[in-house]
């Protein structure tokens, strides 16, 4: 920045011309602006780039979430498909804005930045060179014709002042002779000093006009002189108003993207995606999977068989027997049945006691087959763990062994009189503990105090001694009456045996916390 120079000390301004002495110094602070300026839009750009960062990060933060709530909720087929391609289009579009704020701080950013050090260089002493040489610049073409002004003004101050002093002469020789105090002598004196007041007004005259002259004559050079220092600031600040010009441009086809070919494609496919919805087609589906269309197991005759009231002995019971499975589900009042997204299996054995997957789908028009435990049964678990322990199994138990309640022979060694090659499987009414709806399609809704009626049938091969029966349960907690009968039909025999009576059965679903 200039400072204040000598020259204008005691000149009056008489506007605010760019003439006048020392008004140059707007067109010097003009360049200490520019540099700040460089600041303020690297700044502007700076706040956008983190708008745009900012922007990005919510559209992925509302398309995660959004998508996760679509895809859980109860929309289903092809506008489910159709509002998820808005979270798409959030992701697309939040990719490009993380690009805009990259090429508004990688480019746009450091370009000014560059600039601005080139254009600008600091002194030690403080201040910029550019500045320094517009200061000087202006004051070395503006000192003569200061001078001069200067010059000027002060014979202009005794040019008046004479005035002045004549003035008064003559107002003091006029009093005096209307004055008969005064004698003759007094009176000269008075008439000599209005003529030396004469005499110095036309000297005081003749120098403030031979000085007004002079700088009349040095006005032209001084203003050629100051009109090139002002041109060389002139260009500079051209070159600094073209520079922003340039990166505003630049500025602008980086935030425009209504031109950028990947922004136009993203809403052509959305608008696809939307138009793909098929409210027909949705309703035929619902119909096929979740209504009418779907396939059922209607009751059929079943011949009373007198296996079923048939108990086993206190040493048939400890045997170790082959795994049963539910594999029918019949909802009763007014319970609905859906597809949901996670069921849980538990496996009970005489030494651990680990989930399984369920290998066989009550719901047989339903595709996903895969259940898992939920956190909620580790509690069931420990219990199951605690009553293995309490329990005793002999060890040398095998297939030929005459106890074996799965032999042709039952406990008294007498031949079974009911063998049947393909025995009908038994059903177990089961109650909901507590309200539960399906969060996936391959999961069940129930409502506390409903009923489901369960069919169960034999599994596989029996294991070795001191294995325990696997109940793969579809839904979180149930109970079971303590009147229902389990009843398994054993490998290549024509006899079938309860597996479970009453009391062992409810013993099994206590062990298991469904009580």
């Amino acid at each position: 920045m200039s400072g204040s120079y000598d020259d204008s000390v005691g000149v009056e301004v008489s506007s605010d011309s760019f003439w006048e002495v020392g008004n140059y110094k707007r067109t010097v602070k003009r360049i200490d602006d520019g540099h700040r300026l460089c600041n303020d839009l690297m700044n502007c750009i700076h706040e956008r780039a983190r708008i745009e960062k900012v922007y990005a990060q919510q559209l992925t933060e509302w398309a995660k979430r959004w998508k996760q709530l679509v895809e859980k909720g109860p929309q289903y087929g092809t506008v489910e498909r159709a509002w998820c391609a808005f979270m798409s289009e959030a992701e697309k579009v939040s990719e490009l804005h993380l690009e805009v704020k990259g090429s508004l701080m990688n480019e746009d950013f450091e370009k000014i930045k560059n600039w601005q050090k080139e254009a600008f260089h600091k002194q030690m002493m403080g201040g910029f060179k550019e500045t320094k040489e517009a200061e000087d610049g202006f004051r070395k073409a503006q000192k003569p014709w200061a001078k001069k002004l200067k010059e000027v003004e002060a014979a202009k101050k005794a040019y008046h002042a004479a005035c002045k002093e004549e003035k008064l002469a003559i107002s003091r020789e006029t009093n005096s002779k209307a004055d008969p105090a005064l004698n003759p002598e007094q009176l000269k004196k008075l008439q000599d000093k209005v003529e030396k007041s004469k005499q110095d007004v036309l000297k005081t005259k003749e120098k403030y006009e031979k000085s007004l002259k002079e700088l009349d004559n040095a006005t032209p050079q001084y203003m050629e002189n100051m009109e090139q220092v002002f041109e060389q600031c002139q260009q500079f600040e051209e070159k600094r108003l073209r520079f922003f010009r340039e990166v505003l441009l630049e500025v602008q086809k980086h935030l425009d993207l209504s031109n950028v070919a990947s922004y136009k494609n993203i809403y052509r496919e959305l608008e696809q995606n939307i138009k793909t919805a098929d409210a027909v087609e949705d309703l035929r589906w619902f119909r096929a999977n979740q209504g009418p269309g779907m396939s059922m197991n209607w009751p059929q005759f079943e011949e009373w068989s007198a296996d079923l009231n048939r108990t086993l002995s206190r040493r048939e019971k400890k045997k170790a027997s082959d795994g049963v499975t539910l594999t029918g589900i019949n909802q009763t009042g007014d319970q609905v049945s859906q597809p949901n997204k996670h069921s849980s299996s538990l496996s009970v054995q005489s030494n651990t006691v680990q989930s399984v997957q369920s290998s066989y789908n009550p719901f047989e028009d339903e595709e996903d087959t895969g259940s898992t435990v939920s956190e909620k049964e580790d509690n069931k678990i420990k219990n199951v763990s605690s009553y293995e322990k309490n329990q005793s199994y002999p060890t040398d138990w095998s297939d030929e062994e005459s106890n074996n309640p799965f032999s042709s022979t039952d406990a008294n060694g007498d031949t079974n009189p009911f063998d049947e090659d393909t025995p009908p499987a038994m059903e177990v009414r089961v109650r909901a503990l507590y309200d539960y709806e399906g969060q996936e399609q391959d999961e069940l809704s129930f409502k506390a105090g409903k009923f489901a009626t369960f069919t169960l049938k034999y599994l596989s091969k029996r294991r070795k001694a001191g294995d325990f029966f696997s109940l793969q349960v579809l839904f979180s907690e149930v109970t079971c009456f303590s009147g229902s009968c389990i009843t398994i039909t054993p490998p290549n025999s024509a006899s079938w045996y309860p597996l479970f009576g009453s009391t062992d059965f409810q013993a099994v679903w206590n062990m298991l916390g469904c009580l």
